[in-house]
């Protein structure tokens, strides 16, 4: 063998188990990959197009163990690929040609404008689709794919990131803007209004949603299926953070069957020209971190309560709810601000309810064994407008400051870290400052 063949091959194995940890050698590849010398004169191996660094898929799907917030879990970074361009000046000018054309790996970056009538069913399995500049509008004018949704996400680690989903209607009355069937998908800075339902997911039990920064709203007056603005089946894990729900009609805001469910700084306040059922579910019971919240029913609800745990009966083996420092708005002189369905749940399903600001007449009251505790009631009267927030307790309020440490729970703590803010997402608290009740500190 040559000097030459035996310094690529040197390199070629060296690369390999630099890469991989002892015990964890893959299969051998079909490819290895190509030698050419940099412009320092050093010969170098590239790795084949798509190829990602070993255990990085084994690391993204690892699941949240006790005391890691689901928030913290990230879709993994598309680090080889190209960029497809779509726009009206673009040499590809539709978001179907785009997913024709795309490959796993690859970014999809969307300019902005209208895009009528772009259905799709994403099969890659690693995608980054993206709005580029003021957020593109997709519209579906009368366009669906698969008489489901305008986009069909059907198993992928897939980020999506400032796009309007608008319009869509199908044959059974439940068209979604996305319909996320398997795998893991995170959506950013996203709108969906005028849709039969924003986001619809599958029941595959290893699926994974997050959901951040995003705006649901305007649902539909027409008949068919009650129309949910998030709806998430019996998937693994859901993630929803500094996102706003408004203008529901007879369906609900959020709608979650997921075994753990993390909903953290979000608005979820119906408004004047709203008539949803419930603002929050969980209908199957299982995890639930509901945290930070500004939850609000409108005055032309026909369902007086405005958060519903286990009202279909258990589904997982582990059920608990924990309702801390949300800012809970009932006006109805028998509303209930928290209806749990014991007779339907375990007797062993744990609630703690701490540090909730009850805004209204309703009823507060245990439901279940645990903690309720540090829940104050105000009339609404009593809040000012800050920042567009009519949700906030005055400066001079006698309950500022004086909320008790909400404690930690499966090793994590139900004190906020955020707030939301307008018109979506968060920003962090000052670590250490004095506690109030309710989301907005």
């Amino acid at each position: 063998m040559s000097v030459r063949r035996h310094l690529i091959t040197a390199l070629l194995l060296g690369s390999l188990t630099a890469a991989v940890p002892a015990g964890e050698l893959p299969s051998a590849p079909d490819e290895l990959g190509s030698i050419r010398r940099n412009e320092r004169g050093q010969l170098e191996v590239l790795k084949p197009p798509g190829e990602t660094a070993p255990g990085a898929a084994r690391n993204a799907d690892r699941q949240a163990g006790p005391g890691q917030p689901l928030q913290q879990q990230r879709i993994p970074a598309t680090t080889s690929g190209r960029t497809i361009v779509v726009g009206p000046q673009e040499s590809v000018r539709s978001i179907q040609e785009a997913a024709r054309i795309a490959r796993d790996g690859d970014t999809i970056e969307i300019r902005s404008g209208e895009y009528r009538q772009q259905a799709v069913v994403w099969t890659q399995a690693r995608l980054t689709i993206r709005g580029v500049g003021k957020r593109p509008r997709l519209i579906a004018d009368g366009d669906h794919a698969e008489g489901k949704a305008l986009w069909v996400v059907r198993n992928a680690n897939m980020l999506i990131e400032n796009l309007e989903f608008r319009g869509v209607r199908v044959a059974n009355g439940n068209g979604a803007g996305i319909r996320f069937e398997k795998g893991h998908l995170k959506v950013v800075r996203c709108a969906f209004f005028d849709n039969e339902t924003g986001i619809l997911t599958s029941n595959f039990a290893d699926a994974v949603l997050e959901v951040e920064d995003s705006e649901f709203g305007e649902a539909p007056r027409h008949a068919g299926a009650l129309h949910h603005l998030l709806y998430v089946g019996k998937i693994a894990r859901l993630s929803v953070q500094g996102s706003r729900f408004q203008q529901g009609f007879r369906g609900h805001l959020l709608k979650s069957r997921a075994r753990e469910s993390a909903i953290l700084y979000n608005l979820l306040v119906d408004g004047p020209d709203g008539s949803a059922s419930y603002e929050l579910e969980f209908p199957n019971g299982g995890l639930a971190w509901v945290i930070g919240n500004v939850i609000s029913q409108s005055d032309n609800t026909e369902n007086p309560e405005l958060v519903s745990y286990g009202a279909e009966g258990q589904h997982w083996p582990d059920n608990a709810l924990y309702l801390a420092h949300n800012t809970l708005f009932d006006s109805l002189l028998a509303g209930h601000y928290l209806r749990v369905w014991t007779d339907r749940m375990p007797p062993e399903t744990e609630v703690w309810a701490v540090n909730n600001l009850l805004v209204g007449r309703g009823v507060f009251a245990p439901q279940a064994r645990g903690r309720f505790e540090g829940n104050r009631s105000i009339d609404r009267s009593l809040l000012v407008d800050v920042d567009g927030l009519p949700f906030r307790l005055p400066n001079n309020s006698p309950l500022r400051g004086t909320a008790t440490s909400p404690g930690f729970v499966r090793e994590r703590s139900l004190a906020p870290s955020a707030e939301f803010k307008l018109p979506a997402g968060t920003h962090p608290l000052p670590v250490g400052s004095p506690l109030t009740a309710g989301a907005l500190q």
